[in-house]
């Protein structure tokens, strides 16, 4: 078992925290993880992407080429990054984003965004709600370390807003609102 994530936006949207909580997962469930990111030309706006590398084996290269698994919360990230997909790879978008895609790939569109603002009263728990979603298909990944991660991570004071807004991604993915493939 081996998986490949790409988790890309914009900066400020949280993902590369959201990438550091679940190779922290991977590690506390036994498996090898590795984290790595980059930032646009700004720190708050720009171009945002963490990769994460889990598996069963040793991992000799931290860098993704094709991931196996993309998620997007922006237009111009999917736009970017599309391309680098695996040809049977899985992409998660949030509902407000357009695909026009002739590919194979399974595209799961959630309201990922409007979700945060729902459980939590605000669009900065996104990252939990699309890191809850991700967590479905990482599926070797176990849930509660997870959650012990995201306390251990997540600003003092918020760490229950954050695990509400984590379970509704686990909701979305379940309950298949708005999937399309």
């Amino acid at each position: 078992m081996k998986v490949e994530v790409r988790l890309s936006g914009s900066g400020g949207q949280g993902l590369i925290l959201a990438g550091i909580i679940l190779a922290e997962g991977a590690i506390s469930t036994n498996l090898n993880a590795v984290q790595t990111q980059s930032y646009g030309p700004e720190a708050r706006g720009g171009a945002s992407k963490c990769e994460v590398v889990i598996s069963e084996n040793e991992i000799n290269f931290p860098k993704i080429s094709k991931p196996n698994i993309l998620l997007s919360l922006t237009q111009k990230s999917l736009n970017q990054y599309l391309k680098d997909m695996d040809n049977s790879g899985i992409i998660v978008i949030d509902s407000s984003i357009e695909v026009k895609c002739t590919e194979n790939l399974n595209i799961y569109k959630f309201p990922i965004i409007n979700s945060s603002k729902e459980v939590t009263g605000s669009y900065v728990s996104a990252n939990m709600v699309a890191l809850g979603v991700i967590s479905q298909l990482v599926k070797d990944v176990d849930i509660e370390n997870i959650k012990k991660s995201i306390v251990k991570r997540v600003p003092k004071g918020t760490q229950e807003s954050n695990i509400k807004a984590f379970e509704k991604g686990i909701e979305l993915f379940r309950n298949n609102i708005d999937v399309n493939h």
